[in-house]
């Protein structure tokens, strides 16, 4: 059928008397793979199950809640492709002006931690019927985690959202197991063997007998190390092969997070990316105002899931593993022709890819069969000499993409490995990236340039990525092309002091790159990172690590990145002086700054005089 129903008046139209599931969502409806709610409700439709969508409900209209009545089988709630509090909130805790996610781009449509208050009035409307919440923000949130905003270590999202069970991660087949025990006559609170779920008991007698049992919720709040405990043991149970349950403990409850879904095989990937989506936003609510974030993947292609970067700011790991499940190169270019037929195409194909795009099979051979390592990570500061580096079937997609009828140029937007590039010994891949595949600039994320905060992030050491720049060029020149290099960079991330700041400040000065925006570490839910920021440990080296968290500071490193901006003299002048890096302040071509007399000088506005007198030219005393 066309969209799911969003009004009684569409659901009547199916021949509906009531839906089995009613899906209460913090964005816009858009019925795209590249949104969660499409996909959960498609593959529910796919067996035999009627969804009803409600989209970002007025949190004080109880008649929006109660639109479709009570479902038969229960309520699915999501807050939406990011999480409720990162898409309202800047790092500097300011209310953004901005929600992409929302017709017109209004801000105001759903409110801070909309997972727990769609679900908190969903139980008090609905006293007895099940809820069932998943999604980003719940896939992070699953058991205790530090929350930026409250400042504060919060305890499992299934507790204070007050639903029955949380399914995290990638949901597809989860939610077709919980679907068919519902609809089987189980009572939602027998629902405890499914993967990729958690949930809670008062019963001890439930715990399985094999679980790992973290530090209670009251034993992190009293010792940040336990805190550090409890992220560790939850890192190496992310996935599928080997991850046990894991059992967090509060006063009156237990929290259980049963192990990993296994991946999407093959198959299943391409099953899931066929469904019959609309790719757009569901007329009724596009009525209201265009949504935003359509625009960037309307015309792009997802062609593989999960992630083995080990980005430590990022939570990929823990929400979708670290195993790469990919799609047949067939379901790709099925997809594309779907594509070129929408009447707003005009041949270009925005992205082929993923979390990370250049990453289409599992790091090595024996993943498949025995899982990942839990003592180590596949690449980053450190590669696994076991990481397997072909680009061959990745490139073989973007080659016949590219012969297809009406295409006219594919991109590739989405991340790129540029380590994972380099370890290459086979240049053909890049080379054809650098000839076809970029559309004028290519964005990749080195995110530093001092080593001290490299490893840290989980980043390779600056090394290799100027091989990495200088590769680009020569390969620019070669194909006589005008591309540039856009490299994400971020201040403020743990490991970042004042120093390490600086040489980022020179690394800017040396190769004349000034962004336009600076990125600020943001210390979000469910990564080592936040681990970091908040602890002050590395979990990964059960070491001390600097932190910056005064504001001045922050705003000092922030200013160092776009260090020629006037409004950031004072900032950078500051930082200079405090780290005894006064051989940068002057007029020398290494410095960064002139000297603080001169710059008060060069603001002085000029008197207006006559340039000749008696008919010669004025001299400058």
């Amino acid at each position: 059928m066309p969209f799911l129903p969003i009004t009684l008046e569409e659901m009547h139209q199916y021949g509906w008397e009531k839906p089995d599931f009613v899906y209460v969502i913090g964005d816009a409806y858009i019925d795209h793979p590249s949104f969660g709610p499409a996909i959960i409700s498609r593959v529910l439709e796919n067996f035999g199950y009627k969804v009803c969508i409600i989209s970002q409900p007025d949190i004080n209209d109880n008649k929006a809640f109660k639109l479709f009545g009570k479902p038969r089988l229960g309520f699915l709630v999501s807050s939406g492709n990011i999480d409720s509090m990162v898409n309202h909130y800047s790092v500097s805790k300011r209310r953004r002006k901005k929600d992409y996610y929302t017709p017109n781009g209004e801000m105001g449509k759903r409110p801070d931690r909309a997972l727990i208050r769609y679900s908190s009035k969903l139980r008090e409307l609905f006293p007895d019927s099940p809820i069932i919440i998943g999604g980003i923000e719940a896939s992070l949130r699953r058991l205790n985690h530090y929350d930026y905003w409250d400042n504060s270590v919060r305890r499992s999202i299934l507790l204070d959202s007050k639903a029955d069970l949380l399914l995290y991660g990638m949901g597809e087949k989860t939610i077709v197991q919980v679907a068919d025990a519902l609809d089987s006559g189980l009572d939602i609170k027998d629902i405890i063997y499914i993967r990729n779920s958690v949930w809670k008991t008062k019963n001890k007698d439930l715990i399985p007998s094999d679980s790992i049992i973290l530090p209670s919720y009251d034993e992190v709040l009293e010792d940040k190390m336990n805190y550090v405990k409890s992220f560790q043991i939850q890192y190496k149970n992310t996935d599928a092969f080997t991850g046990k349950s894991l059992v967090e403990e509060y006063k009156n409850c237990f929290v259980i997070q049963n192990p990993p879904e296994f991946p999407l095989s093959r198959e299943e990937m391409d099953a899931v990316y066929a469904l019959p989506y609309m790719r757009a936003c569901h007329p009724l609510i596009e009525a209201k105002g265009h949504v935003p974030a359509i625009d960037e993947v309307k015309f792009s292609v997802i062609s593989n899931r999960g992630c083995y970067g080990g980005c430590h700011f990022c939570a990929l790991t823990m929400h979708q593993g670290r195993i790469i499940q990919s799609r047949s190169k067939e379901s790709i270019l099925e997809e594309i022709k779907t594509i070129s037929k929408d009447k707003d195409f005009k041949g270009y194909v925005h992205d082929i890819g993923g979390p990370t795009a250049n990453f289409y099979h599992p790091a090595c051979n024996k993943q498949t069969e025995h899982g990942v390592c839990t003592h180590r990570e596949c690449i980053g500061w450190d590669p696994c000499k076991n990481l397997v580096v072909d680009h061959t079937d990745y490139l073989d997609i973007l080659r016949e993409a590219r012969k297809l009828p009406g295409i006219k140029k594919v991109f590739v937007r989405s991340g790129l490995r540029y380590d994972y590039i380099m370890y290459d010994k086979n240049r053909e891949f890049f080379e054809e990236l650098v000839q076809y595949h970029i559309s004028g600039q290519l964005k990749v994320a080195p995110e530093h340039v001092d080593d001290r905060v490299l490893i840290r992030m989980g980043k390779p050491s600056r090394g290799l990525y100027d091989e990495f720049v200088n590769l680009y060029k020569d390969l620019n020149k070669k194909f006589n092309k005008n591309q540039f290099l856009v490299p994400y960079l971020m201040s403020s991330h743990p490991g970042s002091t004042l120093d390490a700041a600086i040489n980022l400040a020179e690394y800017l000065r040396d190769t004349g790159h000034m962004p336009e925006q600076v990125q600020d570490f943001y210390p979000t839910p469910g990564t080592a990172s936040t681990c970091m920021y908040y602890t002050g440990i590395d979990p990964f080296r059960n070491e001390s690590v600097y932190v910056p968290r005064d504001p001045h500071e922050k705003a000092m490193q922030r200013a160092l990145m776009q260090y020629k901006l006037p409004q950031n003299y004072d900032l950078v002048h500051e930082a200079l002086v405090k780290a005894h890096r006064l051989d940068l302040i002057g007029y020398d071509k290494k410095c960064l700054i002139k000297p603080k007399e001169n710059n008060r000088i060069n603001k002085v506005k000029p008197s207006i005089s006559k340039p000749f007198v008696n008919g010669k030219p004025k001299k400058n005393k």
